[in-house]
Parts: structure tokens; C-alpha cells; sequence
């Protein structure tokens, strides 16, 4: 037998042997809790919303194993058993199961957790099969184990667990104690789980409701490096699948479409191994290239089947260095610096160049070896900008590698719009914070990229010179949908260094238009000029006895930063209807005209709380002219919800839509005012968009 054959047997062995994956436990931590009560909470990409009926809670039980060794349950009322666990805190009669069968994690003032101090185990079952349980815990302070119920009521493999190490923080305090989550995963379909760990306090666990139909979970993780020439792929089957038909590509339409031999068959197994002989890829996948793959889960006894999955991506590590840090294009670098980096795939030696030029780093040659992957440049001069180059030599060959560059502290820096931000307004007011030299500022603005990197006061795209303190430029109104460049030198006459030449950044405009993002409204003291509070724009009932509502938070941050649908800050809502109406306005200055670029929807993002009082959600034009939102219960919502309303029905009431002067949003009837209840909203994200482009 050959020495390839021989590896290439014994790599077969240990793929078909080893299982697929494990059962395993992840930190959950981003939560949103209101009034005690667990409202939604984002795992893995996706915001599970408890009143959305995705989420079930299950049934749980506390168990302990006298001296006779029985697992006997401990049923709810009766007698307190004796500690069964030595060492621990006492049983506490009080914490029973089904405190932990609801999303509260207070109740009536007291901590609503399920203890098992001082006995053994507890066993959370749920109606349905499923794979991914969300458990809170009060305290993270545990050890013990986790355990999957299978189907048939045995158990699974025990996953042992620190709390300390895998449960994560959610910083929402429970009585003194905070709250901390944990996600328990399993390879197949569980009907509930077991803990055990003397001195857990359960507050809340619930499951997924539905096992999708579309495989998930994929290993590796979507977008990660897998840092070898081959991979075994795995992913947890969708709920119908008895097959699942495998595409793997370098190209994500092929493998999105299953064309270009991206097709490698149909087969049981939930793994798939590529990068070896007699598999795909048999040369082994290449350094520096992103592979795409999909699974589809198939079931020839369905209607449904097959069942196209998502595609998911992983890349092979370049030969050249990447990853470094500072990251490329850094600011308010210390001048003591240590440069780091990934070395490139098969890297054994680096090249190291560096200097404040970017053309003599590019063309440098010649560097000494490093075993290393960190360089030491020594104290750096403050607000100058510095470029590096690592080449990675393989024992083959040398990669040369990208230039990166970083500034130092005390250089100019910028604030709005932040580099590569997008869907920016169209007429944004460019702002930045001074560098600690400069007396004055040299303003370059275009849309192209090298051609605002390379000018200069005698190029078209010199806007001028800002004396200090006044760091803002506002540009013509810009194209929709174009990405600008630009950059501030810093200039000081009295300083043989001036002038400093500043980084290029970059915006994308918006291919709508925005009315309100929420984004510019500020804390400042309304002497300062640049002060812009939120309250201060969209005008409440604040002294206006018919008026409810009220804009804002009385201290700051005025605007809501936590509960946002996109960005920083969000428009908090709060009105009274015990006056008959709440509805807060904002007086236009751009866009007024409702008809550029022949828009025609006006969306508004909202979310509601399920402790308001329902009230009818509103939206006027120019005083009077309002559209309702058709769900009664609107303001009760407690997702991020978009609302979209055609332009039209402003028109029908006589709006100019070429001249809107006002918009208001409220809850309540306006024009037939009638008592009624209070609640927050938040509101975010009033945008106008044209017809969408027809598709062929």
C-alpha cells in the first residue's frame, strides 16, 4: 500500500468513525427585558420575539435521590426533602418548578426562579421535538452538567459546564443578582433537557417551537477561516429531511443556482468532506479562496421536498499576512505601538517593511527575516499617518503582502458621517474633530478615491480652508445611491510639519430619501450652537393641556440609544390619552418635496410594548391630512415593525406633496378626541422610497 493510499484510508476511518458533532453550550446575553419580563432576545443573527409564539416554555420539575437511590420527584406542595447534595445551600421549599414556566423573571416584587439547592437534578420537557433550548439563570455562578432528553426519555452524553466560562452576562439585575443566559444545542431532535448543578436558580427556559425545514447549523461557522487545505462540512438536518443533496463552489451564484459542477450528490450522512483524493477538490482547496456550499434537504415522500437551504461560506487562509493590527486604516493609534498579523498559510519566515510613505513601502525590498509576527517600530511621532507591508515567505516563495497604514493620536478624525457608512441623507453636514496641531483645516471632497487622495490645494476637489473650531463642511446636495470621498489635512503655519495630510473616507448616499433617522440629535446645552436636542425638533405636548405626549427622556441621553431599528438612537414616544390625543411634530426643512426622484411610499419603523394601552397609531401631513395603521393594536407591538403608506393617501386629502411642511406622528383620533390610555413608543427610520425597479 501506498503511503498516500495509507493516509487517505486513514483519514476515511476517522471521518466515518467520529461523530458528527457534540451537544454543545453557548453564551446568550442580548435580551431585552421590560418591567421584569423577558420581551425577546437575539441569538445567532435572528431577534426571537416572545408575543411571535416562536418560542414555547416547558414543563419543569425538580427531582433528588434519597438514600435508597430512587430519582424521586419532588412534587409541588409537598414536604421539603432533606438536602440530598452535601455542602450546599438549604432546600428551599418555596422555589418551586413552575416559576419557571413563564418569561417573567420577577413576579408581584420577588425573584420567580425555579432553585434546586440542595437536590439533585431538575428536567424541563417540552410537547414537540426540537434542538435548541434558551435557558436564564440568576447569579452564573454554577457548575454541573447539562443533559439532553431524547425521544425515547433516555439521556444523552453529559456536557459539563462552568457558568462563569459559558454562561453570559445579560446585565439585567434580578434581585440583586443578574441575570445570565445560556444556549444548549443538541445533534437531534430532544424532547426536553436535564440539569444538574445543586444551587441553580432556573428563571426562565424555553425551546424553539419548530425545527426548520432547511438544514442549519452549519460547521464551520458561515463566513469563518477554516485554516487547513481540506474541511469536513457538517449541519444539523432540517425537521422532513431523509437525504440532503450537497453543492460546493469558489462561486456563490453557481452554488446559489446549482450550476458549474457545483453538484457533489445526494447522501444521508449530515457531514461532507472536501480537499482530499476522492473527494472534491482532490488537489486540496486553495489558500486565499472563499468557498460557497449549500445544503438541501430532500425527502422524495413530501410535496415540499426538496427544501433549498441557505448559502453558507468559509475561507481557506491567504499565503499573504492578513488580520493585522492595527487594523488597516486606524485612527488614534498610541505611538507606542507593537504591529501584529496572522502569518499567511505555510508561512515560516516574515518580511517587515515600514515608514510614513506609502510609495516607499510598496516598492521596498530587501527587509530582514522575522520569526515573529509582531513588530516593534519604537515612539512614533503623534498625528502622523504610518504604513507597514509583511511579505510571508514559505520556504517556496515570497507573498508579498498588502500596505496597510494607521494614524497615530492627535490627528484629525471623523464624526459624521463615519467612514464607510451608508444610506447617508443627500445633503449631509460633514463633520470632524480638530488634530491636536492644527490652527486650521484644508477640505477636499469628491467621488473618486484616488483622485481625493492625490490633490491638492490647486485641484478641483480643494473645498477651502476651515479656520479651527469651525469642523464642518456641508457639501451640495449629492446623487443618490454614490459613494463620496473625503479627507482633511490639518495645517498650522508656525509648524514645520504642516500640513498633515489626512486619511480619505468614504460615504454611500441612500437610494431613498430620509425624512428622520434619528442619528444628529445631540445632549448639548441649548447655548451651544451646535446643540440639537430631540425634543427641541419634533414638538410634544409638553404645556399643551390637549396635547399627551412627550418627547424624549428628562435626562441624558435624551434620545432612546438602546431600543433602536437601525443606527444609535431612536424617537421615544410617550403619550397620555387621558387628554384625548399625543401626537409630536416635526417641522421639515429637507425633504420637503415629496415628489423627487418620484418617490412614492412613506415607511416609518415602529415598535410598541405589550403593557400599552392600545390606541390608534397615526401619521399627518401639513397639519390634518392622517393616515391610520390599520392594526388596532399597533401600539402594543413589541417588534420593530415597518409600516408603509402610499404617498397618495396624503394626496386624496388635498397635500401638496411638492410642499410638505410638517409631519406628525400620534396616538389617539386627532380630529374626535376621546379619553383613553398611556404608553411608550419608539419610533425610527421615516423614509421615502420611489416604485421599485421592475425585474425581467
Amino acid at each position: 500500500m501506498s503511503k498516500n493510499l495509507l493516509c487517505l484510508t486513514l483519514f476515511a476511518v476517522v471521518f466515518m468513525a467520529a461523530p458528527v458533532g457534540a451537544n454543545t453550550l453557548s453564551g446568550l446575553s442580548d435580551v431585552t427585558v421590560v418591567d421584569g419580563a423577558i420581551v425577546s432576545f437575539r441569538y445567532e443573527g435572528t431577534e426571537y420575539v416572545v408575543d411571535d409564539e416562536v418560542l414555547t416554555l416547558g414543563t419543569t420539575t425538580r427531582w433528588y435521590i434519597p438514600p435508597s437511590g430512587v430519582e424521586t420527584l419532588w412534587v409541588d406542595g409537598t414536604p421539603t426533602p432533606d438536602a440530598t447534595v452535601s455542602g450546599t445551600s438549604t432546600v428551599k421549599s418555596g422555589d418551586v418548578g413552575p416559576k419557571a414556566d413563564n418569561f417573567l423573571f420577577t413576579l408581584g416584587g420577588s425573584t420567580n426562579i425555579s432553585s434546586i439547592d440542595g437536590i439533585d437534578f431538575q428536567e424541563t420537557v417540552f410537547p414537540f421535538l426540537t434542538t435548541t433550548f434558551f435557558h436564564f439563570e440568576r447569579g452564573g455562578n454554577d457548575t454541573g452538567t447539562w443533559q439532553a432528553i431524547l425521544a425515547d426519555g433516555s439521556l444523552g452524553a453529559p456536557v459539563a459546564f462552568s457558568a462563569a466560562a459559558v454562561y453570559a452576562d445579560t446585565g439585567v439585575s434580578v434581585n440583586g443578582q443578574n441575570a445570565y443566559g445560556v444556549v444548549f444545542t443538541t445533534d437531534v431532535p430532544v424532547k426536553g433537557v436535564r440539569i444538574t448543578a445543586s444551587g441553580h436558580d432556573t428563571l426562565s427556559i424555553s425551546a424553539l417551537t419548530h425545527i426548520p425545514a432547511i438544514a442549519t447549523r452549519p460547521n464551520p461557522a458561515d463566513g469563518a477561516l477554516n485554516e487547513d487545505t481540506w474541511v469536513n462540512l457538517s449541519w444539523s438536518p432540517g425537521s422532513f429531511a431523509v437525504s440532503h443533496d450537497v453543492y460546493l463552489g469558489d462561486n456563490f451564484d453557481d452554488v446559489d443556482n446549482g450550476t458549474g459542477d457545483t453538484f457533489w450528490g445526494n447522501q444521508t450522512a449530515t457531514f461532507y468532506v472536501a480537499g482530499f483524493p476522492g473527494f472534491a477538490f482532490p488537489e486540496g482547496l486553495v489558500p486565499g479562496t472563499t468557498y460557497y456550499w449549500r445544503i438541501d434537504e430532500v425527502n422524495d415522500t413530501e410535496p415540499n421536498s426538496p427544501w433549498k437551504g441557505d448559502v453558507w461560506s468559509f475561507g481557506i487562509p491567504p499565503k499573504t499576512a492578513y488580520l493585522p493590527d492595527p487594523a488597516d486604516s486606524t485612527e488614534q493609534v498610541d505611538p507606542d505601538v507593537e504591529l501584529s498579523w496572522t502569518g499567511g498559510f505555510g508561512t515560516k519566515l516574515h518580511y517587515v517593511y515600514f515608514g510614513d510613505n506609502f510609495d516607499d513601502v510598496n516598492s521596498a525590498a530587501g527587509g530582514l527575516p522575522l520569526g515573529l509576527t509582531t513588530y516593534t517600530p519604537g515612539l512614533l511621532k503623534l498625528a502622523k499617518t504610518y504604513y507597514w507591508r509583511v511579505d510571508e515567505f514559505d520556504i517556496v516563495e515570497t507573498h508579498k503582502g498588502d500596505v496597510w497604514s494607521f494614524t497615530t493620536e492627535g490627528a484629525v478624525t471623523s464624526l459624521e458621517p463615519a467612514n464607510g457608512a451608508v444610506d447617508v441623507t443627500q445633503t449631509p453636514v460633514l463633520t470632524w474633530t480638530p488634530g491636536v496641531y492644527a490652527a486650521s483645516h484644508q477640505v477636499y471632497f469628491g467621488n473618486d478615491q484616488e483622485v481625493v487622495r492625490n490633490s491638492d490645494t490647486g485641484s478641483p476637489e480643494y473645498k477651502g480652508t476651515r479656520d479651527l473650531g469651525a469642523e464642518s463642511y456641508e457639501p451640495v446636495k449629492l446623487e443618490w445611491n454614490t459613494t463620496y470621498y473625503w479627507r482633511i489635512d490639518e495645517a498650522n503655519n508656525v509648524n514645520p510639519d504642516s500640513p498633515w495630510t489626512g486619511n480619505v473616507w468614504s460615504f454611500t448616499t441612500a437610494n431613498f430619501l430620509i425624512v428622520d433617522d434619528f442619528e444628529s440629535y445631540n445632549d448639548l446645552d441649548p447655548t451651544d450652537p451646535e446643540s440639537n436636542r430631540i425634543f427641541n425638533a419634533w414638538i410634544d405636548g409638553y404645556g399643551i393641556p390637549t396635547n399627551g405626549s412627550l418627547v424624549g427622556y428628562d435626562n441624558p441621553p435624551f434620545a432612546e440609544q438602546t431600543i433602536v431599528h437601525s443606527g444609535n438612537q431612536s424617537l421615544p414616544l410617550y403619550y397620555d390619552n387621558s387628554v384625548g390625543y399625543s401626537e409630536a411634530t416635526l417641522t421639515l426643512t429637507y425633504p420637503r418635496d415629496w415628489t423627487e426622484k418620484g418617490v412614492t411610499t412613506l415607511t416609518i419603523w415602529f415598535r410598541g410594548n405589550s403593557d400599552n394601552v392600545a390606541e390608534t397609531l397615526y401619521v399627518a401631513l401639513n397639519g390634518n391630512a392622517i393616515v391610520t395603521n390599520d392594526n388596532p393594536d399597533a401600539a402594543q407591538i413589541t417588534a420593530w415593525t415597518e409600516w408603509t403608506i402610499d404617498l397618495q393617501a396624503f394626496a386624496d386629502q388635498g397635500v401638496n406633496l411638492a410642499n410638505v411642511n410638517t409631519i406628525a406622528i400620534g396616538l389617539g383620533n386627532k380630529k374626535n378626541p376621546v379619553a383613553g390610555g398611556s404608553g411608550t413608543m419608539y419610533i425610527d427610520d421615516i423614509r421615502l422610497y420611489p416604485p421599485p425597479e421592475p425585474t425581467l
